[in-house]
């Protein structure tokens, strides 16, 4: 007790004297050359620093200043110092926006300790001096926009933490980094553009236990003296081009912990090596070239927990020693190929809880053994020619603690085992896809109560689907697609919990481990990092379901996907459908179904697939919403009439019919009503000559009537058309033309589709194209408020904006006329077209986000007025034949009337920019457009749509998922795999920066426009 009494004593004694110290440096005015250099670190900067004075006086107070800390020049040993001024011994501002470069004066820092000034937007090259401060302990210039190279010669004598990760620094490695800092701990320099050989000198950095690597273009072998660093725990050598063998030297690395070599172009045999790696608890060694066998050194290693070799080409027989390799949790030896019988000895491994085994080229059936797997949770065994699922069930119910099952690809023609006495507890997701199975569901699954996903999909089962699966409480995913169902749907189905309210989660396996699912006969499909990715869905397509569906449907507000599409199902198509709130996929194609597509439907705002295509459907298609987006092919092989390719309704068609009460209406009636059309017919014709009369005298227009026989030309009346800042090009331009041009806005002409109207495409007689957005309203009058509005847009140049040639009137919408824009849409190249992403490499990715942050730019703070977009999304982005970006329909919002709040508030389609704090007060705002320019950099970087996705517990949106894949530092994960490869990988990150900070929910700290234009301008990606 006296020896513990003791170290008590000096514990408090020196947390005193600690605390002394910081009071001490408070109280201190900062060294007059340390003030010299921080004011030229600002200097360096584009913005001050909040909080951190400006001026040159005497004495400020900068100790206090936010990021420093200082200590007296007597605590540190200065004794030649003649004032005991405080010294600047931590320099720390990560994470705080930082934009500008680093300047030389920063090592005039000579006392300082920890330089942090990681996650900034911090550019240019490391100034020299940086690399020569004597007491330098703590470097983290992580996540910058650092370029240039390091010099060979560093002399950091004090340093022990080295990061420079995560920017765009290229040439060689500084291998020599030790000869004059050799107490160095911790060197990461992943994430750069490094290059050329591993050459010696790190075996000089005797102290080093964290080395990583990854992610540059080092090419070569690996080192030798590398593997010479005794104390090294940590070797992250993943994602570059290292080839040949991989060296024998790995067994002298006695204190290795976790060894990365993964998507390299390693060959050859693993060596024989892992024997003296007495502490190796994961090696994650994928996506290389190795052949042969598991090495037995490695296949008996006590202390390994994760052994990943997927995507090789290792081969023979899966030779694990059980007895030994007591801590193995996570085994992944798929896509290889191994054979023989699945490993009987498994269970041996008593700590083993996930395996994928998948694509191998096994024979036989599952041993017997596996009953005895009591810590197995998720087994994947797809695609490895299994026979014998009757046994294979039967021997897997005995693990208790299995919650993932799957067996894709095998089994072909068996049949699905009825035993009733089978049952698994725990099983949360099941997959037996594409085998072929016959028979039909076995009471025995709805035991089952813990399932959540279940695909059987692509089998010849037959009967009837049970009711007990609405029983399933947290089922979000059935897909029974593609076998020989009959019977009616059941209507418990209409109950599920997990697709009504509940909020869906899963546990999962492992982040190492992802789950495919076949979606057809060849084995091809979707793949899932995460079960809970997958969208909620009801899959009953291409079976031989009879009966109506059920009105309840609508009940299911957290359905995604409903695929009812080749049964035979009968009766109306339920208007409660409607309230599926988050579907976006509806297809109850080649059916029996009859009656009139509900008009409800049009309130489905995420639907981006639907078809109704051979029914016996008849009437009106519903316009509005995304309806006037879907295919023609969406509504073939019916009796439907308006658009669509389909034949004009009659004027009642489509809509309730009125009762007989109103058809025999009293005859004194119509007479007033037809006196009162001719009177107010007289009316506007009068009103009309007056127009026609005064826009003459003015010369606004050089065609102002149309000399025509059609019927409908007789009804429009006088063709305004106004053209702005004096179009030369098109000063003969009527609304005459406008029509023809576009075969009397016919549907085949449509090119787009939006909150705000329709889009035509526009061929004019010499070949030039113009796009025509057709401006839905009710006013039937060009107001003077509507022409103002539409002046001030046409104000607004910029190369980088869609320009408004002019306006004018058909029937009662306004219509706005622009140039044709040869590629579309973003939206179209990102979500629509099928080879569309492929299309667009990052380059072009990333120049459509710089000429689309300019625009923006320009109209919240060049254009004057100022000019508030409101609609920031990818659809609102076009591209020229060079797939140069255009920013359209800015402004779009003013033009609407006030009482047109339907428009207004229409969500179609943007629902998934619209900023958290619209939700509050619907008061659009400058930093309410970069949040939505913020998700469409998401698109761009991602590929996937703002609503695409799942999140975790429930919530389904992409930023959510982005932001939640960040926090477990995956960001790699969530880029489209056509841009993501080693050239463009910083870059992506910078951009996804960029993104998040956009995306915040305190509109404060999203940068403005300007910075945006900065920042994106900033990234080369020819570096």
């Amino acid at each position: 007790m006296g020896v513990q009494a003791l170290w008590a004593v000096f514990l408090v004694l020196g947390f005193l004297m600690f605390q002394a110290q910081v009071l001490q440096s408070k109280n201190l005015a900062c060294n007059q050359s340390d003030l010299k250099a921080l004011q030229e670190f600002m200097r360096g900067l584009q913005s001050p620093i909040q909080g951190w004075g400006t001026n040159n006086s005497s004495s400020p107070d900068c100790c206090n200043w936010l990021g420093i800390t200082c200590y007296s020049s007597s605590s540190l040993g200065l004794v030649n110092d003649s004032v005991n001024s405080g010294r600047v011994t931590k320099l720390e501002l990560a994470r705080h926006r930082l934009a500008g470069k680093l300047v030389e004066s920063v090592g005039s820092l000579d006392q300082l300790r920890t330089l942090n000034l990681s996650h900034n937007f911090l550019k240019d090259s490391l100034p020299f001096s940086l690399f020569h401060l004597p007491k330098l302990e703590v470097l983290d210039l992580s996540f910058n926009y650092f370029t240039g190279s390091i010099p060979q010669s560093i002399n950091l004598p004090s340093i022990k933490f080295f990061d420079i990760s995560s920017n765009s620094i290229h040439g060689s490695l500084p291998t020599r980094i030790c000869q004059n800092s050799s107490r160095i701990q911790f060197l990461d320099l992943a994430v750069n553009y490094f290059s050329g050989i591993l050459s010696p000198g790190l075996g000089d950095c005797i102290n080093l236990e964290h080395l990583c690597l990854g992610m540059n273009d080092l090419v070569g072998g690996v080192s030798e003296d590398i593997f010479h660093l005794k104390k090294l725990k940590l070797l992250d050598l993943q994602d570059n081009n290292f080839s040949g063998k991989l060296s024998t030297g790995i067994g002298k690395l006695l204190s290795l912990e976790r060894l990365d070599i993964s998507s390299n172009n390693f060959s050859g045999t693993i060596p024989d090596v892992f024997r003296s790696l007495s502490k190796l608890n994961f090696l994650l060694g994928h996506s290389n070239y190795f052949v042969g066998r598991i090495p037995i050194s490695l296949a008996n290693s006590p202390s390994l927990n994760l052994l990943n070799l997927r995507n090789n080409s290792l081969g023979g027989i899966i030779d694990l020693n059980c007895s030994s390799m007591t801590n193995l949790s996570s085994l992944d030896l798929a896509t290889n190929s191994f054979s023989g019988n699945v490993p009987s000895y498994l269970p041996a491994c008593k700590n083993l809880k996930n395996i994928n085994l998948a694509k191998n080229k096994f024979t036989g059936k599952i041993p017997e053994s596996f009953k005895d797997f009591q810590a197995l949770s998720y087994l994947s065994l797809s695609n490895c020619s299994i026979i014998n699922l009757s046994s294979t069930l039967r021997i897997l119910q005995q693990c208790k603690s299995l919650t993932t099952l799957v067996l894709t690809l095998n089994f072909q023609g068996e049949a699905l085992p009825a035993d009733p006495t089978l049952h698994f507890e725990n099983l949360k997701a099941l997959v037996i896809a594409n085998c072929r199975l016959t028979g039909s569901i076995p009471q025995w699954l709805s035991n089952s109560s813990k399932l959540q996903l279940m695909d059987l999909s692509w089998n010849n089962l037959r009967g009837t689907i049970p009711s007990w699966f609405g029983g399933f409480e947290y089922l979000f995913y059935l897909d029974l697609s593609n076998n020989s169902f009959s019977g009616e749907i059941p209507r418990n189905l209409t109950g599920l919990p997990s697709l009504i309210s509940r909020s869906i989660s899963i546990e999962e396996p492992s982040p190492y481990f992802p789950l495919f699912l076949s979606r057809n006969e060849r084995g091809r499909g979707l793949q899932y990092n995460q079960v809970w990715s997958f969208p909620p869905t009801l899959a009953l397509s291409d079976n031989f379901l009879t009966g109506p569906i059920w009105p309840e449907f609508g009940n299911l507000t957290k359905l995604h996907d409903f695929k009812l599409k080749s049964n035979r199902l009968s009766g109306t198509i339920p208007s409660e459908l409607s309230g599926m709130a988050s579907l976006e996929t509806l297809d109850l194609s080649h059916n029996n179904l009859s009656g009139v597509i509900p008009w409800s439907l049009v309130n489905l705002s995420f639907l981006s697939e639907f078809s109704v295509a051979y029914n016996q459907l008849h009437g009106k298609i519903p316009t509005g919403s995304q309806f006037m987006t879907f295919p023609n092919s969406s509504f073939v092989g019916n009796h439907l009439c308006g658009d669509h390719g389909t034949p004009p309704c009659p004027k009642s068609d489509g809509f309730p019919l009125e009762s007989s009460r109103k058809s025999g209406r009293n005859k004194y009636a119509i007479i007033r009503m037809a006196v009162g059309v001719v009177f107010g017919t007289a009316s506007l014709l009068v009103l009309m000559i007056m127009i026609v009369l005064r826009a003459h005298s003015r010369g606004l227009i050089l065609k102002r009537w149309m000399q025509t026989h059609d019927k409908e030309a007789d009804e429009l009346g006088p063709r305004l058309v106004v053209l702005l800042q004096s179009k030369e090009n098109y000063k003969d331009l009527s609304l005459e033309d406008l029509l023809k041009s576009t075969n009397n806005f016919d549907q085949e002409n449509i090119i787009g589709c939006g909150g705000f109207g329709l889009v035509y495409r526009a061929a004019l007689p010499d070949g030039r194209k113009l796009a025509i957005k057709r401006l839905s309203g009710d006013t039937g009058q060009m107001d003077r408020e509507f022409r103002a509005e539409v002046e001030a847009l046409s104000r607004a140049q910029h190369p980088n904006l869609v320009h408004l040639q002019g306006y004018g009137m058909f029937k009662n919408d306004k219509l706005l006329v622009y140039p044709y824009m040869e590629n579309g849409s973003l939206d179209y190249w990102l979500h629509e077209k099928l080879d569309g992403p492929s299309s667009l490499d990052w380059d072009s990715r990333l120049t459509i986000a710089q000429g689309a942050a300019r625009g923006l730019a320009y109209l919240h703070q060049a254009c004057e007025p100022h000019i508030l977009h409101r609609d920031i999304k990818s659809s609102n982005i076009l591209l020229d034949k060079n797939f140069k970006a255009y920013l359209a329909d800015f402004g779009l919002a003013r033009l609407i009337l006030p009482y047109d709040t339907h428009v207004t508030t229409d969500l179609v389609g943007t629902l998934g920019y619209i900023p958290p704090e619209y939700g509050q007060a619907a008061v659009a705002t400058y930093k309410g457009d970069v949040y939505s320019f913020g998700v469409v950099l998401l698109e761009l970087l991602t590929g996937r749509r703002p609503m695409d996705m799942c999140k975790p517990k429930g919530s389904r949106d992409l930023i959510s998922w982005v932001i939640q894949m960040k926090k477990e530092n995956r960001e790699s994960e969530v880029f489209d795999p056509i841009i993501y490869d080693k050239q463009n990988d910083k870059e992506l990150l910078r951009v996804l920066e960029i993104a998040c900070l956009c995306l915040s929910e305190h509109p404060k700290l999203r940068p403005s426009t300007e910075q945006l234009v900065s920042w994106l301008d900033s990234i080369d990606t020819n570096t």
